[in-house]
Order: C-alpha cells, then sequence, then structure tokens
C-alpha cells in the first residue's frame, strides 16, 4: 500500500487542477441525474488517469510498474473519452480536462498514437470553447497548453527510459566488476599457493628422505618449509588486500632459489630491461607459474629464462628439459593466457629446441627503454 502510494504521488499534484470542474458541478444548477452523472463521471475519470499513472514513472520511484502494460493503456483510452465526454457534455469549466488527456497519453501511448489521442482531445475541447461564445473565447488558451504538455511529457518519458537504461546499465557493470575481481582473486590465489605449495611438497619430502641419513640437512629442510609456508601466509594475506604485486627480478630470484633446492640448474638473466609495471607484473607471473610446472611435473634438470625486449615488444622464453606437461593446460596456464591476453600479448607452449618443454610470452611495449635493470643478486648462472 505504501509503494503504491508513493508511486501515486507523481500523479497526485495534477489532481488540484480538478477543482475547477468540481466548482462547477457543486455552484451549476442542474438535474440531481446530472449531478450524479458528473460525479461518477469525474471520479472513473480520475480513476482512470490513476491506473495510467501506475507504471510509467514507477522506474524513478522504486522498481517496475504496478499496473500491466495493457491496463495502463486502457485507462488512457478511458480518460480520452471520459474527458472529451464530460467537456461537452457539462462545458467550458470541464475542457481542462484535455491536459489530463495529454499526459496520460504522453506518458504511456506510442508516440504517434499519443499525439492523434491529444490532437483530436484538444480539437474537441476548442470546439466546446468556442461553442460558449465570448466566454469560451477566453479560455482558449487550453488547448494549446494541452498540446505543450504533452511535448513536456514526451521528454519527461524519454528521461525515464534513460535513467532506467542508465541504472540497469550501472548495474551490469557492477555485476561485470565484481565477476572480474572474482577471477582476478582466484587467479592470484592460484599462481601464489599452487608455487609455493609445490615448494613445500618438493621440501617436505627431500626432509623425510634426509631423516634417517642426515638429520641436519633435514632438520635445514624443514626450516626452509617453516620459511616457505610464512611466505605464503604473508602473501595470501597481500592478495585479499588487493596488495600483491610480483616482478620479473622477483620472480626470478624466487625460481633460482625453489629450482637450486630442488636440484634442477638454472640459467636466467643476468640483466633485465626496465619494462613498465603491467608488463613486469604479467611476466613476473609467467615466469612463477614457469617454475611451479618444472617443480610439479617436468622432471627437469635444467631450466633456461631468456628475456629480451625489441623496440615494440617484450618476449620472456622459459624452457626446460624436461618432459612437458603430461595432459591439457591447467588452470595456471590459462590465468597466464588471461593476464598476457589482457595487455594484448600472447602466449604460446610448444616443444624446446633438443627436446623438453617451452613457454612463451610476448607483450607489446610503447618503446624500448634505454636502460637496464640488475637481475636479482645471484641469478645469473
Amino acid at each position: 500500500m505504501i509503494a503504491w502510494l508513493r508511486r501515486f504521488g507523481w500523479a497526485a499534484p495534477w489532481l488540484f487542477f480538478l477543482w475547477f470542474p468540481v466548482e462547477d458541478l457543486v455552484s451549476t444548477p442542474r438535474p440531481g441525474w446530472a449531478v450524479a452523472l458528473g460525479g461518477v463521471g469525474l471520479l472513473a475519470f480520475v480513476a482512470a488517469y490513476v491506473i495510467s499513472w501506475t507504471g510509467p514513472l514507477a522506474d524513478i520511484a522504486d522498481g517496475g510498474p504496478m499496473t500491466p502494460a495493457w491496463l495502463q493503456e486502457l485507462g488512457v483510452w478511458a480518460v480520452a473519452v471520459l474527458g472529451s465526454s464530460l467537456a461537452v457534455g457539462f462545458g467550458i469549466n470541464w475542457t481542462g480536462l484535455c491536459i489530463y488527456v495529454s499526459v496520460a497519453a504522453a506518458m504511456v501511448l506510442p508516440n504517434r498514437t499519443a499525439w492523434w489521442v491529444t490532437g483530436v482531445c484538444s480539437v474537441v475541447s476548442a470546439w466546446v470553447l468556442l461553442s460558449a461564445g465570448a466566454e469560451g473565447i477566453g479560455l482558449l488558451f487550453l488547448p494549446g497548453i494541452a498540446v505543450l504538455t504533452g511535448f513536456a511529457m514526451r521528454g519527461t518519458r524519454y528521461l525515464v527510459q534513460v535513467n532506467g537504461e542508465l541504472r540497469a546499465a550501472r548495474e551490469e557493470l557492477a555485476r561485470t566488476a565484481i565477476a572480474e575481481e572474482r577471477l582476478r582473486f582466484s587467479r592470484d590465489l592460484h599462481d601464489l599457493l599452487g608455487h609455493s605449495l609445490s615448494l613445500i611438497v618438493l621440501k617436505s619430502e627431500l626432509a623425510r628422505r634426509l631423516g634417517e641419513r642426515d638429520p641436519a640437512a633435514s632438520l635445514r629442510e624443514m626450516a626452509d618449509v617453516e620459511q616457505v609456508a610464512r611466505q605464503a601466509l604473508t602473501e595470501v594475506r597481500e592478495a585479499v588486500s588487493g596488495y600483491r604485486q610480483v616482478s620479473v627480478a622477483q620472480s626470478l630470484a624466487e625460481a633460482r632459489s625453489a629450482l637450486s633446492g630442488a636440484g634442477i640448474a638454472t640459467d636466467v638473466p643476468a640483466r633485465l630491461p626496465q619494462l613498465p609495471a603491467e608488463v613486469d607484473v604479467a611476466l613476473g607471473w609467467v615466469v612463477r607459474e614457469a617454475t611451479t610446472n618444472v617443480l610439479r611435473h617436468s622432471g627437469a634438470r635444467r631450466v633456461t629464462v631468456r628475456l629480451s625486449r625489441a623496440a615494440d615488444a617484450v618476449e620472456l622464453v622459459v624452457d626446460d628439459d624436461g618432459c612437458g606437461p603430461t595432459r591439457e593446460a591447467g588452470s595456471g596456464l590459462r590465468g597466464l593466457r588471461e593476464r598476457v591476453e589482457a595487455l594484448r600479448g600472447s602466449l604460446a607452449t610448444s616443444p624446446a629446441p633438443g627436446g623438453g618443454f617451452r613457454l612463451t610470452a610476448r607483450v607489446p611495449v610503447p618503446e624500448a627503454a634505454p636502460v637496464a635493470a640488475a637481475a636479482p643478486s645471484g641469478a645469473a648462472r
């Protein structure tokens, strides 16, 4: 009931102008049946007008229309018929009803139909005024106001439609932003934990094997496990907060440490070119995921990383001499491809020359940087 009254509020101010036909109905001497007929007709007119208004401006209030479209249109036609009939039957004080007709028609009916209804009712009102002589001629501005009101309400209807479309677009953008953020978070979490958990598993297995033969070495490996676990916890917290970013230099340092701990020789660049921040982050994730895949699946004994930058693109190539992937690309490679393609780059996998597996990422950049950045300490072969 409250919602209905709130929507009815858009139509209520216009009902003030019904004072003129009400005053005429009360003050003008007429037979009782005529007064009753006029009163019933006016009440029916108001009811039809309100029904026609419970839909068009509902979007401004709080949601979709409360009245079916067919009932709204029926209300407009009832307003048009009753308004014209009452004006003809009761005289010039009722010709202002044509303004209500133009308002309802402009808000509900299709454009061409609305103007036909407004025009016919305005002509009827003008005829009633002209038929009344000098007194009616003084009110000939009413049909003109009805037409101008129709124009104004067509503009209002357009604004209402645009407002609804804008709100729907905002809601869709919000849903898209939420979906993208969920995708980003799941991708970051996979890349973060995949690398760290693989290293924890590897070092735990090594510590178990060393437990009986070399307890001291086993304890060192377990200390590494603790350190990696703490680092993973920190990274997850940073990812949840939205602050976690990686870089090529950082990822290469972590890769060298992880691979060396697994007994895998590494060959990484001694110096790194300066890269735009978003490219540096994306390629840092590529190095990290490639390292994780080597630790998990490849059985490789050597990994080589090459990073080169031309005038318009930077290319990262990771080769290993392992067996390569044993199944279709998992979520890690799919996430990397999404990251790289978001920068209009490409990610490709292929057999490495001489056997093994190659991961190649190529990302366009505006122009080559004149200065090279040093690789992380100890990153050279």
